[in-house]
Parts: C-alpha cells; structure tokens; sequence
C-alpha cells in the first residue's frame, strides 16, 4: 500500500512543491518592479472598476501573503497588503486578475457559477469518500470502494473546473490592464504574464495531485479485486 502510495503521491508532492517556489519567485521578482503608472493594486481596482462598472463591489484588505481573493457571496474584493500597497507590476497583475473574477460574476460567467454549486458537495466528498473507501477495503466490499472513489472525484471534478475559470480572470486582467494604459511597456507586460501564468501552474499541479489521489486509491481497490 505504502509503495503505491509514494509510486504516484510524491512526484505530484514534488510538483507542488516546485510550483509553490515558482510562483512565490515569479511574485517576489515583480513585486520588487515598480509600475510606470506609479499605482498600488487598490489604486488600480478602484479605477478599473469604474471603467469597467462594478459599482457594486466592496474593496477589503485581508492578512496573509498572497490571501487575495473575490467572494461573489458577499460581491467582496480582498486584497492583501503586499498587493493593496505596493505600486509594483506583480500588485497590478494580481489585483486585476481578482477583478476578472469580480466581471465573472457580474456577468454570470458558467463556470463559475459551476464551481460556487460545487463546493458544498466537494467538501462532504473530501471526507465522505475516503472514508467508504477504506470502509470497502477493509471488510473486502469492492462496490463500497467504488462508490467512495466515485464521491471522492469530486476533488478532481473541482479542479478541473477551476482551472478555465482561473485562466479566463488571467485573460481578463491582461486585457483590462492593457487597455486601461496601466500596462504597457514591454518590461511591464512580461511581468505581468509571468506573473499570472506562475499562478495559473498553481491550478495546473492542484489538478494533476488530484488526478494522482484517484489513481492511487483506484490501483488498491483494483488490486484488491485481484
């Protein structure tokens, strides 16, 4: 079992791993770059949102190192204070990409909404599933097994929807940005798609670690048969 496991969780382990440093790298080196726009990320939201008409969403800072996010719920745009006060093309480049999800709300973007009816099931899933699993291994209920690796793929299913979602704000926050003048030098864009695609690997590893999860989990209920 152990064997199987380190088989297929440690190069997604070590994937992560190396998509966690790419991306804090890619955010260090542009956070260090000044926007010729001399704008921190508020600065930035607050006019490409009223460029864009989003009048009705609240700007709000959060604590963390790179906590920042859109919740549709409450129409809340948080940034945190290394993007919200930094006048940096990483800052402009994340809080942008935020707004993208701000627009896929207001607009009733598909996928998004998909991934909101998502989460509920998701989080029953997470546990649920594992747990029939282990349940049908272990008293040799093969159907049991199945059902939980079926409930359990929730997590890849989620991932799998959060990855266009995530690529769509990334391509909105390059065309906001580009438009509204606050990119355009090539030094700028360059950071900013380095940015953003460092990011989107994020979604890209999350998704394989799932697939990985499955795979495992599906190698022992099929060895069991055997």
């Amino acid at each position: 079992m152990y064997a199987n496991y380190y088989i297929y969780m440690i190069p997604a382990f070590i994937l992560m791993l190396i998509t966690q440093w790419y991306v804090n790298s890619a955010f260090k080196r542009w956070s260090r770059v000044p926007n010729q726009r001399q704008m921190t990320g508020l600065e930035a939201v607050k006019r490409l949102i009223s460029s864009a008409g989003l009048y009705d969403i609240r700007l709000e800072q959060v604590r963390g190192r790179l906590a920042d996010h859109y919740d549709p719920r409450k129409k809340i745009l948080r940034l945190s204070p290394e993007v919200a006060q930094n006048a940096s093309v990483a800052s402009l480049a994340i809080a942008a990409h935020e707004l993208g999800h701000a627009q896929q709300d207001q607009e009733d973007y598909f996928l998004l909404r998909l991934r909101a009816a998502m989460v509920p099931a998701v989080n029953i899933g997470s546990y649920l599933g594992w747990i029939l699993i282990l349940i049908g291994l272990l008293f040799n209920l093969l159907d049991l097994a199945w059902l939980g690796l079926i409930v359990f793929s929730g997590g890849a299913i989620f991932a799998l929807a959060t990855l266009p979602v995530e690529l769509n704000a990334s391509a909105r926050a390059r065309q906001m940005l580009t438009t509204s003048g606050l990119i355009y030098t090539e030094e700028e864009r360059r950071g900013m798609n380095t940015v953003l695609n460092a990011a989107a690997l994020t979604y890209v590893a999350g998704l394989i670690t799932a697939i990985m999860q499955l795979l495992y989990w599906a190698s022992l209920i099929t060895g069991r048969r055997r």
